[in-house]
Formats: C-alpha cells, structure tokens, sequence
C-alpha cells in the first residue's frame, strides 16, 4: 500500500546526498550500513514517500546510502508490477539489480525495510540470493502467512480492480499465480491441499511442502534481527496476524500465534533460533494498514539500522544461494 506521507517540505540537495552517499567509517571504529527499501501494492518507487524516507534515513544515521527497489524503469511500470507479474522472476530480478549496485555489493552487509507485500518479497530475496547480504529485516504490515481475502479497490483503479478479478475467479489457475502478484502469496487454511499444489511463491519461501530448502533456513537464521510489525487497526490485510506469521480460523477467529504452529516448532525457516537468540522481534504499531507517523519511523531507523561495531561487520558471512532454488 501507499506509505504516507511524513514530512511536508524536504531539500532537494539533501536527499540527494542521502541517496547517493557511501557506507561510512565514523570516528568511533562504526560502519553505518546501506538500507534497501522494498514497498507495497499500489506504491511506486518515484513517489514522495519513498524519497522523503529516504531522507528520514540519513537524518536518523547520516550517511545512510538508500537504494529503493524498482522493478521498472518508470513510477507507472512500477506500481503496476506491484499487481501483475511473477514473484519468483521479480525476486530473480532485484537479487541481479542489488548484487549489481557497486555501493551495495562492496558494503560488509545491509540493512532491510519492507513495507506490506515488500516485505515478504524482501524475506524471499533473503531466502533465496541474500547477495550482499541483509544483516537486520524490518516489515511492516507484512502478510507473511499470506492473505485469505483480496483488499477492496477504489473506485477507477484499473490495476487493483483487475487484480482483484482475476483472484476471485481463479486465484489457483496457472495464470494467476504467474501473472496476478497477490495471488502468489494468497493462503485460505480452508484451502490448503490447492495451495501447497500451486502457489508459485509464498508456499515454497515458507518451506510449507514436504521437501525442506536448507538453504532458505541458513540464510534466514543468519539475520542479526527480525522485527516484525502488525498494525493494531489492519483491516486491509486479512487477516492481520499474518504480519507476525500467525494463522487465523476463518470460522471461528481462533489465532495460532507463530510459537504454536509447525513452521516453528519443527523450525522450518530457522524462526524459532532466531527466536531462541533473541533476535525475532514483534512488534504492534497503532492505526490502519500503513499508517505510519514520522516518529516510529524515525524510532524504528534509530532502532534497527544505526551504525554497527567493525568487529560485527567482519563476521558477516556473504551468503550465495545455490543454484536451483
């Protein structure tokens, strides 16, 4: 979803500085670590939010290089691949486009920021090439455990009406799980023989089929930190638990928070060690889907993506997938 808007007025010159600066070495023997940006349905890369966070980030930990993930090379190209394309060549796609950044690529690791559907895209791109790796993830009304309905369209938006149609009509087609983006990460408990069968993304990133992915493990368990935040008001992701991986009853509203459910205790994903260390965080925000105030952002940037000790970064492992995935 859109992020809104969290500051009015923004110097051009300094955003600049904040998204073409280098990883920088302070006095005090600390790196402070690029920070990649992942946004939601319906958001695009050009959009003011997006740079004004950007800006936020360096004000918060000046020298923050911030590299904002596009998938086109135009804002329009942008959004509307957040509605239609293939997840897994998406994914494909951004782990060429980071491993590629000369900035990224020569940092000892970055940091993580996805906002809605950015962040599970963003654990799948940890999953699957962490190529620099990601040392803290932080998601914002992620749908981890995925979505059992579709959000409701405004009026005149041709992209997510269209979307909408197609996951309604045939959400397991072939069709709409390579080519209609929610659908690849659509989960009804209701429905779970069809999805394991056909998802095209969200079933095989949480290791749900009967062969495990080892290499999706290792690289999540490699994390630093995972927070993970669910927005207290959500009504547009459905349900609201799956920002903290847990699983809701449709007919009786019974949540299975993640502690409880086989994905951790037979840690399928490497969630319960970083669980175990301390280092699997949850996280509640007040408000609506997105709805975001300057100061938990700015909490959150302090927080999580602040400088790290030298002697941290040097025990960063850089993690390659292996082929095949």
């Amino acid at each position: 979803m859109q992020i809104i808007t969290i500051l009015a007025t923004l110097a051009a010159v300094a955003l600049s500085a904040a998204v073409n600066s280098r990883p920088i070495l302070d006095d005090d023997n600390t790196t402070q670590l690029p920070l990649i940006i992942w946004h939601g349905l319906g958001d695009d890369f050009e959009r003011d939010g997006m740079k004004e966070l950007a800006f936020l980030a360096d004000t918060v930990n000046p020298g923050t290089h911030v590299h904002i993930i596009r998938l086109a090379d135009t804002g329009n190209g942008d959004r509307q691949a957040t509605f239609f394309g293939n997840v897994t060549e998406q994914i494909e796609l951004v782990c060429e486009q980071l491993a590629a950044d000369p900035i990224l690529s020569s940092a000892p690791a970055v940091n993580a920021l996805g906002f809605s559907q950015g962040g599970q895209f963003l654990r799948g791109y940890i999953e699957r090439c962490n190529n620099p790796p990601v040392r803290n993830l932080v998601t914002f009304g992620s749908q981890h455990n995925g979505i059992s309905e579709f959000q409701s369209c405004s009026i005149g938006d041709w992209l997510c009406n269209g979307a909408e149609a197609l996951l309604r009509s045939g959400r397991w087609t072939n069709f709409a799980q390579s080519h209609v983006v929610p659908a690849q990460y659509f989960r009804d408990p209701t429905e779970l023989d069809a999805y394991l069968e056909n998802s095209n993304f969200l079933a095989d990133i949480n290791n749900e089929r009967k062969v495990k992915n080892a290499t999706y493990k290792k690289h999540l368990q490699s994390l630093n930190l995972f927070a993970m935040y669910i927005f207290d008001e959500d009504t547009v992701t459905i349900p609201k638990e799956s920002a903290l991986f847990a699983e809701v009853n449709a007919t009786d509203g019974t949540v299975t928070p993640l502690q409880e459910r086989r994905i951790y205790k037979e840690d399928w994903l490497g969630l319960k060690k970083l669980d175990d260390q301390g280092k699997l965080h949850f996280k509640s925000a007040p408000g609506q889907h997105m709805q975001l105030t300057k100061k938990l952002l700015k909490k959150t940037l302090k927080e999580y993506f602040g400088p790290v000790q030298d002697e941290d970064n040097a025990s960063l492992p850089r993690l390659v997938a292996q082929p095949g995935y």
